[in-house]
């Protein structure tokens, strides 16, 4: 299999800003589009929070054309999907079917990101089943102890600080037109990706998605820039009381790199070592296993625009909380204070390397993978190059990027389980 780039991948802008990529892929009958729209719950007040998931969700629920019925109803018929979500800084949207079934599959997407109407009706289901999961999330000791940690390693106005999907508050209060005034005041082609990968011809392509979005002429929010987060100095801890339940979860870590940051790959590497490798890396080996102290532990590295966050995570008999607790700042603590060995670097720069073939196997990885390409400003050869940027790494870049962005005696600590007697 050959790795994509600009050998293969056609890089085209329409004339009203929305850039299109596109890779031939003639071994599956099938097509995926990607891509993703710049608005999102950046755009929307606090006292509004949920807006723009809601709104992104509501926009297959009817439009100036298509019912919600007969959207479905069209989709359904030939086995094709298309789906709409909000985020953070972006409203990511996609659609898979058989390559003869694109233009159909484009020209739903396009009536759904272009014409929505909002159905009153419509919007009420939906709102109820956006409360409705709220409603569980309350109950979901992992759920709730995420809630918790983003509200405590963020700054209170940062929109990274608060819950994407809103809470039950805010979403009793918006209406339909809060839903269409948030659609009609950013949702348009500038910032706007698109990523084709399947069995198409490029011109064809490129020409059905100039028939689709060629003509939409609508605006985007202004944005200033992210608020500055500062570093964690101090332990900053809360726990979240949720009754009935036999299991608590933790979550402990920081804000970390964005995406773009000069040193996103060496935490890639140092977060692989420290939680993911093999079972879970050195958290799974200790914590779990040697242990006994969690029924998972793992870590993970977000990236993104800004400064997501770099986060352990683990779930725990309520009884070992203290404990493990400790456990994790110990594997902290090593991985900031002493060097990695060069046989455990090797083995976890093999495991990222190897893996990338295996996220490229399907068009929705090579699509996915594209997307971020054009999202970070990386380079259509950026796949090829990863390799030998990963292998550049050194035991003492990983320790320097474990200093400066772990603390085992500064963190935010959030805690979500039964109470505790």
């Amino acid at each position: 299999m050959s790795i994509p780039g600009p050998q293969d991948i056609t890089r085209h802008q329409l004339s009203n800003g929305i850039v299109v990529l596109v890779r031939e892929n003639h071994n599956s009958p099938s097509v995926v589009v990607s891509g993703y729209l710049r608005v999102g719950a950046y755009d929307e007040r606090p006292e509004q929070a949920g807006l723009a998931a809601f709104t992104a969700s509501a926009l297959m629920r009817g439009t100036a054309n298509r019912t919600f019925e007969r959207i479905y109803e069209e989709l359904e018929s030939v086995g094709a999907n298309v789906g709409v979500s909000g985020g953070t800084h972006t409203t990511g949207f996609g659609t898979k079917s058989l390559a003869e079934d694109l233009p159909l599959a484009l020209d739903v997407l396009a009536d759904v990101l272009r014409h929505p109407i909002f159905p009153h009706d419509e919007v009420e289901k939906l709102r109820g089943e956006i409360i409705t999961d709220l409603e569980e999330r309350a109950h979901n000791t992992r759920r709730m102890a995420n809630l918790a940690f983003y509200k405590l390693a963020y700054p209170e106005d940062h929109p990274y600080a608060g819950s994407l999907i809103g809470y039950i508050e805010t979403i009793s209060r918006l209406s339909r037109d809060d839903l269409a005034g948030f659609y009609a005041g950013g949702y348009g082609p500038q910032g706007m990706v698109i990523v084709v990968v399947g069995a198409v011809e490029t011109a064809d392509t490129l020409a059905q998605i100039e028939a689709a979005f060629g003509g939409w002429g609508s605006h985007t929010y202004e944005r200033i820039p992210l608020p500055e987060v500062p570093r964690i100095t101090e332990i900053r801890e809360r726990t979240v009381s949720i009754p009935g339940k036999t299991q608590s979860d933790i979550v402990l870590g920081y804000p970390g790199p964005s995406r773009s940051a000069p040193d996103f790959l060496d935490a890639i590497v140092c977060n692989t070592i420290l939680g993911v490798f093999g079972l879970m890396g050195r958290l799974g080996e200790k914590v779990r296993d040697e242990q006994g102290l969690a029924y998972y532990s793992f870590s993970r590295v977000d990236g993104g625009p800004g400064p997501g966050p770099w986060r352990v995570i683990a779930g725990v008999n309520p009884g070992n909380v203290e404990r493990a607790i400790t456990s994790v700042r110990t594997e902290v603590h090593h991985i900031c204070e002493e060097p990695v060995g060069e046989g455990e670097l090797d083995d976890n720069k093999a495991f990222i390397t190897g893996s990338l073939p295996l996220r490229l196997e399907t068009n929705e990885g090579v699509a996915q993978a594209i997307l971020n390409m054009e999202h970070y400003s990386l380079g259509l050869d950026y796949l090829q190059r990863y390799a030998g940027l990963i292998n550049e790494i050194t035991v003492e870049r990983v320790q320097a990027v474990a200093q400066r962005w772990l603390d085992p005696d500064a963190y935010a600590l959030a805690i979500a389980g039964p109470p505790t007697i």
